[in-house]
């Protein structure tokens, strides 16, 4: 049996740094952390190996690439078959604008984040998806007025 992989401080100091900014070089992260670079690596490759960093990215300003319209959708199902649950998530697997997707215990089944460049977008979009996916009892959808925080760094 595995044991569950627990960072250390050290662990923990080197994923703040590169949730932060994953360009960092690796002789900068070990600097900061006190270590040499062949012992941060380690440490780095082993988080990537036990699935604790799942990924490196560049985040981009949607305002600057067209994507200045934010909405956030929330479903209402009247199916949760296991055959409706399989075509809703292959449903919005097939639609970029969804940036993310989350099941929610409650009133809402499932909340959306969606991104496009205009009401027109928008209305498109919506479309789609409400003809693809069969028997949504309610479809609310909520427009940002403003960004006032978002992060992609996790508290650690």
């Amino acid at each position: 049996m595995s044991r569950k992989f627990e960072p250390d401080h050290t662990d923990r100091a080197i994923l703040r740094l590169i949730q932060k900014d994953a360009a960092l070089s690796l002789a900068d992260i070990a600097k900061e952390v006190g270590l040499t670079p062949t012992p941060c690596w380690k440490r780095i490759r082993r988080m990537e190996q036990e699935g604790v960093i799942i990924g490196r990215v560049v985040l981009v300003d949607p305002e600057k690439v067209g994507l200045g319209v934010s909405v956030f959708v929330a479903i209402e199902t009247g199916d949760h078959s296991a055959a409706w649950i399989e075509r809703f998530a292959a449903t919005v697997a097939n639609l970029p604008e969804i940036v993310e997707c989350w099941r929610l215990g409650g009133d809402v089944d499932y909340l959306l984040r969606v991104v496009v460049p205009d009401m027109a977008a928008f209305d498109t979009f919506y479309r789609r998806l409400t003809a693809d996916v069969p028997s949504l009892r309610k479809v609310t959808s909520r427009f940002a007025m403003e960004r006032v925080k978002s992060t992609t760094a996790l508290p650690i």
